[in-house]
């Protein structure tokens, strides 16, 4: 049967055409013949956003962050957190896109010209003529991945929906009044006298029987968990390991020495002085012959006799920045003229008179009129920083080298660590009580969450074998295995008596202190004249604490001041209980006028930011925007 079909293929071919075609044409291509279809996510306008859509953006975002932080944490940028941001983001697009459509926002080219001025680095690509540098320019947006025309449309769109929040905010305002009541409510201080019920006072009257300050312990198992540890064996290949291991061949360095020792040594200045005769590039061929005439006119007249250039030039040259002082441009290095320039001038001798140069301003004259040669040190002299530099330079190709092999050396030998340790002349370093997550003391490797979370994962932990290659920083790979692992465990009982003995009494001790001060409390609050041990009065305020705790400081200023005095109790934890006797409310001091302006633009900036948000719920609102993904718990 089959060698029937292979026989008359074609055959088959044109019955199948015939029987399926018809099919298609009666019934309909459903797209999800080919694709299933995306869930949606969200909706704005009407217009759904699918889980497709939302992907790709945020991938998108996380390649640019990435490339613009290679040491950023790729579990930060992969948190359900960070994608349901980018799920926010892509709705407030739409909505102000679909708002700027609406109110017919839309972007000049005039508008877009003057934008892209504003912008430094396509600002830095104007010529001497004031005209764009092109090449200069497409390279620059092909950098984003953009072509000039498609850059430029970006920037229109983002100008048009700017416009969309610029009434906002642009329109928002605060009176000094108003920002002198709310600064004042913020800045006012409170006179209290306070008393303390420090905890440590009431230790010594903390019975801590052994049977007590073991149930405790039972009771709190999370006070006495230690965290899952490990001892670990690893390899750090770094361009200082690289460097340690290349020795400079005296050949080379000479050699390195030659090319580079008008760079180690300083450029080269030229001081020249030149005759302008104007001629831009996109004059007229008369206009332009006419010049070079008269330039090439006065070339002959100076040549005759050089010493009068000073004064031709003060009379005949049209730069009106070096004519008045004889067409003196000072020194210069290269780079620092025109291309056309600078090769004449470097192609003379002092004294020399140059032919009629051409460059984009008109035809130029020169003279050099001075050398400025500097010292040309010694090889030895540069031996050190000629070392360094060479070491570096060989040590950069190395590593990229040594890299690969490094990372196949560690996948094929993930249980010899040593062998890679000899075979790299790396330093096999060791650590301890190593967790999870970097301690602020780690360093190096050590600090890198994902070297750690290598280290940790099964595979290591169970089997002790070598992770793969780690990038740790720039230009370092890291590879290690763990020796000894701890497991997250309750500390047992006989190891824990000191420290549960010390967690039992100090929290008696706060009991008892807080006990005491709500009693005084009470007391005071029904005769206010037998209060005793209250402190000196103080003045309170958000600027001057006065070191109060933080909660004894929110306390005094959130009381209510309609009846004054007022009292508060406030509990501070493990340090105690304390007590506040609210007396009255003192006016914060007129601020001098550079606060006051600096207050008004917070106020107003704050002002602005809370009414765009109003603005923008709004807009929600009328577009209906919805997200229907779930919002992600916290981590």
């Amino acid at each position: 049967m089959f060698e029937a079909i292979r026989k008359h293929s074609k055959v088959v071919m044109f019955v199948l055409v015939l029987l399926i075609i018809p099919s298609f044409v009666l019934v309909g291509v459903n797209q999800n013949y080919f694709t299933e279809k995306s869930p949606v996510v969200a909706r704005v306008d009407g217009k759904d956003i699918t889980q497709a859509d939302w992907d790709a953006a945020h991938r998108q975002a996380s390649d640019t962050l990435r490339s613009q932080n290679p040491g950023i944490d790729s579990k930060l940028l992969d948190s359900a957190q960070a994608k349901y941001e980018t799920l926010e983001r892509m709705v407030r697009d739409r909505v102000y896109e679909t708002a700027a459509r609406d109110m017919r926002y839309a972007t000049t080219d005039v508008r877009l010209a003057r934008e892209l001025q504003n912008i430094p680095q396509i600002a830095a690509l104007r010529k001497p003529d004031g005209t764009l540098d092109a090449e200069a320019y497409r390279a620059l947006v092909g950098a984003q991945g953009l072509t000039p025309e498609g850059f430029e449309s970006r920037v229109r769109y983002d100008l048009s929906i700017n416009q969309v929040m610029g009434g906002v905010l642009n329109s928002s305002f605060s009176t000094p009044q108003e920002v002198k009541l709310a600064m004042d409510a913020v800045w006012q201080g409170r006179e209290i006298q306070v008393a303390k019920f420090d905890a440590s006072h009431f230790t010594g009257k903390v019975n801590a029987a052994d049977a007590d300050v073991e149930a405790y312990y039972k009771a709190n198992p999370a006070k006495f968990q230690q965290t899952e540890q490990a001892s670990v064996e690893y390899v750090v290949l770094d361009l200082d390991a690289v460097k340690s291991s290349i020795a400079l061949n005296e050949d080379d360095l000479r050699t390195y020495y030659k090319e580079n020792l008008e760079r180690l040594s300083g450029k080269e200045e030229r001081r020249a002085s030149h005759i302008l005769i104007n001629a831009s590039k996109d004059a007229p061929a008369a206009d332009r012959e006419a010049a070079k005439a008269k330039a090439e006119s006065i070339l002959a007249e100076v040549r005759k006799n050089p010493a009068s250039f000073g004064d031709v030039a003060k009379k005949e040259s049209q730069d009106p920045g070096s004519a008045p002082n004889g067409g003196d441009l000072g020194f210069f290095t290269r780079g620092a003229m025109v291309k056309p320039f600078e090769d004449a001038a470097y192609a003379l001798k002092k004294g020399d008179i140059s032919d009629v140069v051409t460059s984009d301003f008109g035809y130029h004259i020169i003279m050099l009129t001075d050398v400025k040669t500097p010292p040309r040190p010694s090889f030895e002299e540069l031996r050190p920083k000629l070392e360094t530099e060479l070491k570096d330079q060989q040590a950069q190709r190395k590593f990229a080298e040594m890299a690969d092999t490094f990372a196949n050396t560690v996948y094929e030998q993930s249980d010899n660590i040593q062998s890679i340790a000899d075979k790299f002349k790396l330093k096999l370093q060791k650590a301890d009580h190593v967790t999870r997550v970097p301690g602020p003391e780690q360093k190096g490797a050590l600090a890198n969450q994902r070297f750690l979370e290598e280290l940790f994962a099964p595979e290591s932990v169970q089997n002790k074998r070598m992770t793969e290659a780690v990038e740790v920083g720039t230009s370092m790979l890291a590879a290690g295995h763990v020796v000894n692992y701890s497991p997250a465990m309750t500390i047992p009982w006989e190891q824990s008596k000191d420290k549960a003995k010390t967690f039992y009494v100090a929290d008696k001790a706060a009991e008892l202190a807080r006990k005491e001060g709500e009693e005084k409390l009470a007391a005071w609050k029904a005769n206010a004249a037998a209060a005793a041990g209250l402190g000196a009065p103080i003045v309170v305020s958000r600027e001057q604490p006065h070191d109060q705790p933080r909660a004894l400081l929110d306390a005094v200023l959130q009381a209510p001041v309609d009846q004054l005095p007022t009292w508060v109790g406030v509990n501070l934890g493990a340090a105690g209980y304390a007590v506040a006797k609210v007396e009255k409310i003192v006016p914060r001091a007129a601020p001098d006028a550079a606060t006051a302006q600096r207050e008004q633009q917070q106020y107003s900036q704050v002002w602005s930011g809370v009414e765009a948000m109003a603005y923008y719920e709004a807009l929600k609102q009328r577009y209906k925007a919805e997200i229907k993904a779930p919002v992600p718990s916290a981590e």
